[in-house]
Order: C-alpha cells, then structure tokens, then sequence
C-alpha cells in the first residue's frame, strides 16, 4: 500500500499496545530527531523561544521595575530579583502552548495521517513533540537567564536555579499534554492559540510572577492561593533568592502529576481515535 492510500487505521490500539517500551523508545527517539531537523531547516520557529524573554524581562524590568521594586522596598534592583524567578514559571507555560499549534498544523498538512499509517506507537509521536518543546523551552530559560544577568540578577544558588528549572520543566510537561488535546480536537491552529490566549491570560496575570498578591482584592487572592503558577514561581523564588520552598514545591507538583494523569490518557486516546 502506498503512501497516499494508506489510512491512519493502519495500526490499531491494540497492535499500538503490543510494541514493546524499547520499540517505543526507538520511535520516540527517531521522532525526536525527525522534529529537530525541521527546527533545523526552519530555524524561525525559533523566533519566539529567543525574543520574548528578552523583550518580557526588559519590558517588566525597565517599564514596571521601578514602580513595583519601591512597594517592594528594594527598587529596581529588587524587583530583578524578585521577577526572574516568576518569568522561569512564565515561560514554561507560554511556550507550552506552541505543541498544540505545532500538533494542530502538522495534522491539517497530513503529516500525522501519515505518522498514523506507520507501525509505530501512538504515544510516541506525542512523547517526541512534548520532548523537543521542552528543549525549545530550557533554550529560552537559558536566553532569559544571559539577560537576567546583564539586568542585575545575581545567581548566588545554582542548586537552586537548576531545581527551578528543573521544576518548570516537569509543569510545562504537564501543561503540554492539555494543548496537544486541544491541537488534536479544534480544528486549526488558530483555534488552538485563541484558546490558550484564553487560558494563559488570567493565570499569568492573576499569579505571582510579575507582581506580589497582598495588594490584589480579596476574591482575587482566593484566584492566586489556587493559581499552579503562583506556586511554581514562589517555589522558584525561594529556590533561587531564599525563602520558604517545601508548601509551593509540593503543591506544584501535585498540580502537575494531576494534570497529567488526566491529560496524558485522554491525549493519547483522541490522537488514536481522530478520523
């Protein structure tokens, strides 16, 4: 059969169960090289992980640093202090979103019609996009942190800043599973990046990372105690500049085993079931 005529219903859930984890992890590991030679020959979808750290800690910093470092009492310098950690937290979950439009495109191209075709798992197509965009997210935490530094942060626990990066990155994974859910079931990717607009929006900017919550009113606060970003950069914060770590540490990543026990099953079922 040819590959214009084959249909995705070529592997069934049942031959996908059969292979075996070293099969799994041969596809996964071929799949992975196969998304990093793309961003190799299409080194503009690049553009997102290496400008916006910049353009958001010179934004934050420089526009909104002074301001908020005095409430803080230490000034702009304190504020650097206090928001880098929170944009560790930040670029985990905006940059989760690019899997889903990548998902979504590569499905209206036909390309994931053909990865369907192919007797391969399923679940490796998916465990191959959320990898390569976790090294699309630790490149831009790395960008970030080059100009965190020239700003004035001071990275006096590595320790620290590695588990917080560490720490991200299992959130983002996360996060990663609900929008490959969504570039699986709405239909463009479009959709896909209005919705998590939709999502992002509110979570980023009724948390911690830009700013602290005493100030916000009341039912906002309630919003924030229950906001998995609010914890994950607080426990960023505390692993980076010191203070209390353990309650936001545990918190974020209970929100992020729930998450994907949820997300992660359902994900992989739509992607087999998707005619």
């Amino acid at each position: 059969m040819s590959a214009a005529t084959a249909t995705p219903a070529t592997v069934t859930p049942a031959a996908d169960a059969r292979i075996t984890l070293r099969g799994h992890l041969r596809h996964t590991g071929a799949l992975i090289r196969r998304n990093l030679l793309w961003i190799r020959q299409d080194p503009e979808s690049m553009f997102d992980a290496l400008l916006m750290p910049i353009v958001f800690t010179l934004l934050f910093v420089y526009v909104f640093g002074g301001s908020i470092g005095q409430a803080l009492g230490g000034g702009q310098d304190g504020y650097v202090q206090y928001v880098i950690p929170g944009m560790i937290a930040m670029m985990s979950m905006t940059l989760s979103q690019g899997v889903g439009t990548g998902f979504s495109q590569d499905f209206n191209s036909g390309v994931m019609d053909r990865f369907r075709s192919l007797p391969i798992g399923r679940g490796s197509v998916l465990f191959a996009k959320i990898s390569v965009e976790l090294v699309r997210m630790l490149f831009a935490t790395a960008v970030l942190m080059v100009v965190a530094v020239l700003v004035g942060f001071h990275i006096n626990n590595w320790a620290g800043l590695f588990a917080a990066v560490g720490l991200s990155a299992v959130f983002a994974s996360s996060i990663m599973w609900v929008f490959l859910t969504l570039g699986v079931i709405l239909k463009n990717a479009q959709s896909v990046q209005a919705m998590g607009f939709l999502v992002l929006f509110p979570l980023q900017f009724g948390s911690s990372i830009f700013a602290p919550t005493k100030s916000m009113p009341g039912w906002l606060q309630a919003f924030t105690d229950y906001n998995p970003l609010s914890t994950l950069a607080d426990a960023a914060r505390g692993l980076m500049v010191g203070g209390p770590v353990a309650h936001d540490l545990w918190i974020t990543l209970g929100w992020s085993v729930g998450i994907t026990a949820i997300a992660a099953p359902y994900a992989i079922h739509k992607f087999r079931t998707k005619s």
